[in-house]
């Protein structure tokens, strides 16, 4: 059975970090992709990042955070930086089997059941 657990998010002020994790079991996350997503309540689900045979991330986020993972820990993580409150959203990673990445969240497999990031002004 495959699971993802994400951990790490909370509330910060505007300009502060978090590094959420995503901790897999029943997949190895070696030589799959792995993807970030965000939602806020009303709105479509976004695209975040993605570490895969390549790394990707929105321009919304580019340059501030990044995506990385620890194979041996079987887990990935999202380093947020500089964060805004427009950032403020419920934060998922997903696993495609395949190491091709993909900006479309309809391409992954599997999904964690989020983690809230809360960015105060």
């Amino acid at each position: 059975q495959v699971q993802l657990v994400e951990s790490g998010g909370g509330l910060v002020q505007a300009g502060g970090s978090l590094r959420l994790s995503c901790a897999a079991s029943g997949v190895t996350i070696r030589s799959r992709a792995m993807g970030w997503f965000r939602q806020t309540p009303g709105k479509e689900r976004e695209f975040v990042g993605v570490f895969g045979a390549y790394t990707a991330y929105a321009d919304s986020v580019k340059g501030r955070f990044t995506i990385s993972r620890d194979n041996a820990k079987n887990t990935g993580y999202l380093q947020m930086n500089s964060l805004k409150p427009e950032d403020t959203a419920v934060y998922y990673c997903a696993i495609r089997l395949s190491s091709s990445p993909s900006t479309s969240g309809t391409a992954y497999d599997y999904w964690g059941q989020g983690t809230q990031v809360t960015v105060s002004s």
